[in-house]
């Protein structure tokens, strides 16, 4: 009896694993209709395949064969696919936008500053460091010629780090300008961004700038090279009591200021989300909710962008595609940093299917 019951059970475990019967015997499946109630869905009503991972050799469509950059429009579909099951659908005119009469004000504040900005990144893109002058310099400490050389290399290098630096006290004035118009009471975060375009258009573009001009520093070493040069040697001519050409330009207090922020792999990212987490802390009556939905919706509207041909179409300029990735990059790092539970829990509002695998993409579209 032992035997049959073990005999009895094999075939049950066998029958289980193959779709057989309790005694191995097969089972008749009912036939589906090929259209009508009960019809399975057409390839064409399927929702569209996510990615898998390569084993380490890239991301892979399930097919096996490798996402390349000529099929950018399905990558950004998938990516974006669920950033937010409430999709802000209307369409933000980054490149023509202009201020209404309620917008002038911080309109024009903030312009002040964004003017600035692509002489600021045309200044690092050119930046190119003394680290010729640096090392021989080094190699030879008792040549006075060369100490010279290397000190006059390094001081207007050090005044265009300063200009760099104070710029970034600038922008981070001029978003918190922004958030405070685009968060207020009594309109919502979709409703402000729709009716203040202007306004939209403009943290897009500090959030724009913001990933180019880390792009730029963290591919630069020179930077920090040429910085901690600079106060190593002002250190040793205060000691020696030599007088410093440039050290009423940059002082000991706002050295270490700009040491800090140098310091930073992304510097003025950082500087803008401090600002966004500080202007939060700040406005105690102004419900978080106002901040991060704002930064979800835009979030949300630069995907609609993107995946709606309609939208799409009436872009006039190629880069505002990759504009428009941007931007999204900066709002999702931004609500990361606001949100008390940050952009990757499963309650935000910022659904990003495959957490850390579709970032990761998102990055990779970014800095392509």
């Amino acid at each position: 009896p032992n035997r049959r019951c073990r005999c009895r059970r094999r075939l049950a475990r066998r029958g289980s694993a193959t779709g057989a019967g309790a005694e191995g015997l097969p089972v008749r499946l009912p036939t589906l209709p090929r259209s009508g109630p009960g019809a399975p869905p057409s390839a064409a009503e399927e929702p569209p395949s996510g990615l898998e991972e390569g084993g380490g050799a890239g991301l892979r469509e399930p097919g096996g064969s490798r996402v390349g950059f000529a099929g950018m429009g399905n990558l950004i579909k998938v990516l974006t696919r669920d950033i937010d099951h409430n999709a802000a659908h209307f369409f933000l005119d980054f490149e023509n936008a202009q201020p209404t009469e309620s917008e002038k004000e911080i309109y024009n504040q903030v312009n002040v500053v964004l003017k600035d900005a692509e002489g600021i990144l045309e200044d690092l893109q050119s930046y190119r460091g003394a680290g010729h002058e640096i090392r021989e310099a080094i190699q030879h400490p008792a040549d006075e010629k060369l100490q010279e050389k290397a000190w006059g290399a390094v001081v207007p290098l050090v005044g265009k780090l300063k200009k760099f630096y104070e710029f970034s006290q600038r922008l981070e004035a001029a978003l918190r300008g922004l958030l405070g118009a685009l968060t207020s009471t009594p309109y919502s975060p979709t409703q402000h961004l729709e009716r203040e375009q202007a306004l939209a258009k403009q943290f897009a573009e500090i959030l724009h700038f913001t990933l180019r001009f880390d792009e730029l520093k963290m591919t630069n070493p020179a930077i920090q090279n040429d910085f901690s040069y600079y106060r190593r040697t002002l250190s040793r001519m205060r000691i020696n009591n030599v007088p410093a050409e440039g050290e009423n330009e940059v002082n000991n207090e706002l050295a270490n200021r700009m040491s800090l922020f140098y310091a930073e792999a992304t510097p003025m990212l950082k500087t803008l989300s401090d600002a966004t987490t500080k202007f939060v802390s700040e406005n105690k009556n102004l419900p978080i909710e106002n901040t991060t939905d704002c930064l979800s919706t835009m979030a949300s509207v630069c995907r609609v962008m993107l995946e709606t041909p309609e939208y799409r179409s009436r872009f006039t300029n190629e880069e505002t595609v990759s504009f428009c990735l941007r931007v999204m990059v900066g709002v999702i790092i931004l609500y990361d940093h606001v949100h008390p539970v940050g952009a990757f829990a499963k309650t935000s509002k910022i659904d990003v299917v495959s957490k850390f695998l579709r970032t990761s993409l998102l990055i990779v579209c970014v800095y392509m």
